[in-house]
């Protein structure tokens, strides 16, 4: 009977899998999203190294970044405004089979005698087109498919999912590239594809609601309205962008092993900070019982910057790995924080657009920040460009919670908008279950 507390105690900040429990869609979504990030996180690492491998440039490797930036910003707005017009599964299911065949671009090109950079950057600007026109669709989607308390637990199982697929599939690409080939990771990616359009056949219809309006400017502004009328959300957008900005190192990470003389370190260096962000996700049980959300997006903001700066300070390769995994813990709270945050006082009405307006968020900062952190290294060097960075984000998230306090202040179990959110979705489950 003496170890009963100390079990309950540990039970208690295991991962929440009520989500898992209670909706079919959120594990075929959760299935689907865990075969393609296996796979895309191969292409992810072998694209970089190849361009890497034709051009021996950080700035050819940094400008990856330039080249997806506005067919992100574009699509992922318009994307948005479609998720709340069509069927959000027939969006995630064509985005899924278009994104299968530009990694059969990249198989065809790395197969030729003489591969092209060309295609490289083409293809970088699709994927980035079509995740722009997906991601809004899957992340409206997860509100209409969780109740309502057991969201912060779905954004937490969601996040282990990544936090799998992001530490197998670089580890395994390094290997890959290094021992088969691009083409050989290229061909990973297609068969993850496919097998992801099999699952999302098999998701329930998810048409817009009976009102709503065909994709055009005037919906898109008014998401944006919405957005800018609401300071708690403009703090989890803007303390991401700055994070990702100014101290997202990854695209020159080749170039920090070979610093550091420790070729052999690469694909640590891109799994690091997926591990830490898994360790925080199998002990996220505790992060249900946070009503203070926006205390979660400062402090892993904040923590993920101090972690960067140490990172790029020194000049040993574990240490370097272990800070990055500690900003990868601090990555995932913020993260677990925003999304929380977004899908308790969005009405589903505006999901979509809000959903590309985060889009913008959480992907135009990562590649603002390859364009940022591969400039800057080839002018100052890599180690620079990346401790510079870190220190910067630090002093942007202090600036940026002064400017706003609603952010800080955040409880769920108060906001206006959280709990008429939750009185609507209370609602359509009452009226299911009334048949």
């Amino acid at each position: 009977m003496t170890d009963q507390p100390a079990r309950s105690r540990f039970a208690a900040i295991l991962p929440d899998l009520s989500p898992w429990r209670s909706s079919r869609d959120f594990r075929l979504l959760w299935t689907q999203g865990l075969v393609t990030y296996f796979g895309s996180f191969m292409a992810m690492i072998a694209l970089p190294l190849q361009i890497k491998d034709l051009t021996e440039s950080p700035l050819a490797v940094g400008a990856m970044g330039a080249v997806e930036l506005i067919p992100l910003i574009v699509f992922g707005l318009y994307g948005g405004a479609l998720a709340d017009a069509v069927d959000r599964r027939k969006v995630i299911l064509l985005t899924e089979a278009g994104l299968g065949v530009l990694a059969v671009i990249l198989l065809v090109n790395a197969l030729l005698p003489n591969p092209l950079l060309w295609p490289l950057y083409l293809v970088a600007a699709g994927v980035s087109a079509l995740a722009g026109l997906q991601r809004p669709a899957l992340d409206s989607l997860l509100a209409r498919i969780v109740p309502h308390d057991q969201l912060t637990a779905a954004a937490a199982l969601n996040a282990l999912r990544w936090q799998i697929g992001a530490i197998a599939g670089p580890a395994l690409a390094g290997l890959v590239v290094a021992y088969a080939g691009h083409a050989t990771a290229y061909a990973v990616t297609i068969v993850g594809f496919t097998a992801s359009v099999v699952l999302c056949l098999r998701l329930t219809p998810a048409p817009p609601s009976h009102d709503a309006e065909k994709p055009s400017l005037r919906g898109i502004a008014e998401g944006a309205r919405y957005a800018w009328s609401r300071p708690v959300l403009l703090g989890t957008y803007a303390i991401d962008l700055a994070a990702m900005i100014f101290a997202f190192p990854n695209t020159i990470f080749p170039f920090l092993a070979d610093d550091l003389d420790a070729e052999w370190s690469l694909g640590l260096m891109y799994a690091a900070g997926s591990i830490g962000s898994l360790a925080l996700s199998l002990t996220s049980g505790w992060t249900t019982r946070v009503r203070r959300h926006g205390l979660l997006v400062v402090f892993g903001a904040a923590s993920w910057g101090l972690a960067i700066t140490a990172a790029g300070w020194f000049g040993n390769v574990w240490l370097v790995l272990v800070f990055l995994a500690l900003a990868g813990a601090g990555d995932m709270l913020s993260g677990l924080g925003r999304s929380t945050i977004w899908n308790q006082t969005i009405p589903d009405e505006l999901r979509g657009r809000l959903a590309g307006i985060e889009v913008l968020s959480y992907s135009v900062g990562p590649q603002l920040g390859q364009v940022r952190a591969g400039a800057m290294a080839g002018w100052t060097g890599t180690r620079t460009a990346i401790w510079s960075g870190g220190a910067v984000c630090v002093g942007a998230v202090a600036l940026l919670t002064a400017a706003l306090p609603k952010l800080v202040s955040y409880d769920a179990d108060t906001d206006p908008d959280a709990q008429r959110r939750k009185a609507a979705r209370e609602e359509v489950e009452a009226a299911v279950e009334a048949g």
